[in-house]
């Protein structure tokens, strides 16, 4: 089975932030699949659905962003599913707004909820879609990563969200997260 979580912070005051682009790449993802999100089991919302006759879950943890991994490893234990077959799809300050990157593991890079998340699986070795949302020209991360996209921004973001959720999907066709990497480690086109 395969694991696609989406990390963000639960509720209306936070849906369209910076720290949800997690749960919005999710939510399209699950679109594109035809399915909903909408079970809460694990301290999650869950959306299930088969892809290729392979089990995939569709997670948003409801446990807000710095104890995603509280969340993630009720369903890791529940499943007795592999950390290497779970992909986090998560916010990145360091990579410019519009650019993607997919990485096979690694460190939390500064990151609470995927700290949270290597502190619970015990590994790093979980697969990443890093959105990128860049910094903030003030230094003040915390208001910016729970303030709401620009407006410029957003007359991307549709595009952008889109491009994550099928760099998901790709990986749900597909044993080779490298070659899937290969396909989307790309910056978005400026219109």
């Amino acid at each position: 089975m395969k694991i696609i979580v989406g990390l963000g912070n639960p509720g209306p005051k936070y849906a369209q932030t910076r720290h949800n682009i997690g749960f919005l790449t999710v939510d399209r993802l699950a679109e594109k699949l035809g399915i909903s999100i909408n079970q809460e089991k694990w301290r999650s919302l869950v959306g299930e659905t088969s892809v290729s006759g392979e089990k995939v879950l569709l997670l948003k943890p409801l446990t807000y962003m710095n104890r995603s991994g509280e969340a993630v490893i009720e369903v890791v234990r529940f499943f007795q599913c592999p950390v290497e077959d779970v992909l986090v799809i998560y916010d990145d300050l360091d990579l410019p707004f519009g650019t993607m990157r997919l990485r096979l593991k690694g460190g939390h890079g500064g990151h609470n909820g995927v700290r949270s998340l290597i502190d619970h699986l015990g590994s790093q070795t979980f697969k990443r879609i890093r959105m990128g949302i860049g910094r903030p020209e003030n230094g003040d991360v915390v208001h910016y990563v729970l303030n709401p996209f620009h407006p410029q921004e957003r007359q991307q973001l549709a595009e952008f969200i889109d491009r994550g959720a099928s760099a998901a999907e790709a990986y749900l066709d597909t044993d080779d997260f490298t070659q899937v990497m290969n396909r989307y480690n790309q910056k978005l086109r400026s219109s």
